[in-house]
């Protein structure tokens, strides 16, 4: 695997990212609205993981207002790649022919 930093986000973070790449930036409180209808989420949890994901390099801020703005500071590509090479790795032992042959069977 290459020497770039891999980026292994939870289905919490996941959907935090997909809600700020479709918007290139959001508040907490668009977040949460976006994710509302698919989890029942307190706002608190949804401010407090972009302060975590933040300081993981995830995302960054500006403020305005009384507001944070999150934007990306990863790409989705970049969280792709990374997520593809640790499932590779872990599952497949690095054998991409055996991976793309689990994929074609399981589907």
């Amino acid at each position: 695997m290459s020497k770039t930093k891999v980026h292994r986000l939870g289905d919490l973070q996941l959907k935090i990212m997909k809600v700020l790449w479709d918007r290139s930036e959001a508040t907490v409180a668009d977040v949460h609205q976006s994710l509302a209808g698919e989890r029942d989420l307190a706002y608190t949890t949804v401010a407090t993981m972009l302060r975590k994901m933040e300081a993981r390099g995830l995302v960054r801020h500006r403020v305005d207002g009384r507001s944070f703005v999150y934007r990306p500071a990863v790409g989705s590509d970049a969280v792709t790649r990374g997520m593809s090479d640790h499932l590779l790795d872990r599952l497949f032992e690095g054998n991409l022919a055996d991976m793309v042959s689990h994929l074609l069977n399981a589907r």
